[in-house]
């Protein structure tokens, strides 16, 4: 009998990547549920008994990464999904106005986070001809918007690594795909604006957003299709948006 799949889900604290770890448990998985804050995954993880690995984990630290993937326990490894959630925005102001400081977070995470997470899991799917990655992108790495200048280039350079990737390991049996979600109601405002809950609440007012878990569907979708079938991307938004700032708004 075959062994249920490993899933390695990062940022899986909160939002998309907690509504991905509860969608591949319901299916049967062991998930290595990854994040910097690791209180909310004890306590998953206890729900579970032993489904769930909770692992401390930044994934901007190449040789914690290294680290702590390279030493997974038998019955958590190896990986057969990986699921690249972790990353965030940072700011809404223009270029010239921006706090650096800003900018190194979104690359160090959306970026080379990404990088370090595959390149740390990507050669063990290789060497056994199977596996599946799949990044978490953004509409916003599809188009550009005022205010969001290195957000949105992190989110293209997902696109742009998820296409080369898939290129990379072509013939080698391990798939790679990317899901772009539009607009998702989860904490990611509320972190983009620095904790300012009135002006993440302002993103969503008069319109019904994504959920964390419609995401989550449409990734456990992409990892069960059968062997011989890619899921190369998916843009998913919610039917009150049509493109950034494209927003149908109900009054009252």
């Amino acid at each position: 009998m075959a062994h249920p799949p490993v899933v390695l889900v990062t940022g899986a604290s909160s939002g998309i990547g907690r509504a991905c770890v509860d969608a591949f448990l319901a299916q049967g998985a062991r998930v290595v549920a990854a994040a910097r804050r690791t209180d909310r995954l004890d306590e998953l993880a206890a729900q579970h008994d032993g489904a769930v690995l909770p692992l401390a984990l930044d994934v901007r630290d190449r040789d914690a990464v290294n680290a702590a993937l390279g030493s997974l326990p038998e019955n958590f490894s190896p990986i057969d999904v990986l699921v690249n959630n972790a990353g965030l925005a940072r700011g809404r102001t223009p270029l010239h106005e921006d706090d650096p400081d800003d900018w190194d977070q979104m690359l160090d995470t959306n970026v080379r986070g990404l990088l370090n997470v595959s390149g740390a899991v990507l050669p063990g799917m290789v060497e056994r001809g199977s596996g599946h990655v799949i990044n978490v992108g953004s509409n916003a790495g599809r188009e550009v918007y005022p205010g969001g200048t290195v957000y949105c280039a992190t989110k293209a350079a997902v696109e742009r690594i998820t296409r080369g990737m898939r290129m990379d390991v072509l013939g080698s049996g391990v798939k790679v795909s990317e899901v772009d979600p539009g607009m998702v109601e989860t904490e990611f405002s509320v972190v983009r604006f620095h904790g300012d809950q009135q002006a993440a609440d302002a993103v969503y007012e008069g319109v019904t957003p994504l959920a964390a878990q419609d995401i989550a569907n449409v990734v456990t979708w992409i990892a069960g299709q059968p062997p011989h079938v890619v899921i190369a991307d998916v843009l998913v938004y919610p039917l009150d948006q049509a493109g950034t700032g494209k927003i149908a708004r109900r009054k009252g």
